[in-house]
């Protein structure tokens, strides 16, 4: 095993790999709570995307100091975003992770990349997954995720992203995937073509400024409001 900032790695062979990949889909698809389970589909299906986003960052001012950097988001280095003003990103985030006791340290470790950067590359797209909930306004019920994975499919290519939002909108309700392919498919398609690299963004170092602002810098779409729109019955 490889060690990656403390997290152990596991080096696959191909038929290895193509097992793992098997399993995590149909577990996944059983059982889509198992967010270990999504994330081992991600990793196993998703190396020469992530090899692509490694050399994409690499061409980018930013990416490349998020790259010689490596922050992470875990909670010792994200919590001054609870004391930051009310229109902020960062306060943002925090009102999103708090409102849902969501925690950064919650998320599964990186297993399966073969290298030291690519397993970097993994757990910063794995990590910066709630910003993007956040920028571009999404919840994170079933047609939130479904969309954010549209999103994330444009701009990052991993096979994963289009397998769950398959496999979202199989589990919808007759009148939930209506209104996700009516409303959010759209949007997400629209939204995924019209940001910049959401991946070369050094999204911690632009917490204390004003939300619409990074929006608008970066071409971030916000989802449709879930208010302004009829919502699905619940009997369909």
């Amino acid at each position: 095993m490889h060690i990656f900032e403390g997290q152990a790695r596991v080096p696959l062979k191909g038929w290895q790999q193509a097992a793992v990949a098997v399993g995590s889909a149909l577990g996944a698809l059983m059982n889509p709570a198992r967010a270990d389970l999504i994330a081992a589909l991600g990793e196993t299906t998703g190396k020469l995307a992530f090899q692509n986003l490694l050399d994409r960052m690499k061409t980018s001012h930013e990416g490349r100091i998020i790259l010689q950097e490596r922050p992470r988001v875990i909670s010792s280095s994200v919590g001054h975003a609870w004391d930051l003003p009310a229109n902020t990103f960062g306060a943002a985030y925090a009102k999103f992770m708090g409102s849902r006791n969501f925690s950064p340290d919650d998320r599964p470790p990186v297993r399966f990349m073969d290298t030291e950067e690519l397993a970097y590359v993994a757990t910063r797209a794995r990590e910066i997954h709630d910003f993007w909930h956040v920028l571009f306004n999404l919840p994170t019920n079933m047609i939130g995720e479904s969309a954010l994975k549209v999103v994330e499919f444009q701009q990052l290519y991993l096979p994963m992203c289009l397998l769950s939002t398959i496999g979202g909108s199989v589990r919808m309700k007759a009148k939930q995937r209506e209104y996700f392919f009516k409303y959010y498919f759209p949007w997400a398609i629209r939204a995924g073509m019209s940001c910049t690299d959401i991946m070369s963004i050094y999204y911690e170092k632009h917490f204390h400024e004003d939300l619409e602002l990074v929006r608008n810098r970066w071409g971030i779409l916000p989802a449709p409001d879930l208010k302004n729109l009829r919502p699905p019955s619940k009997s369909q």
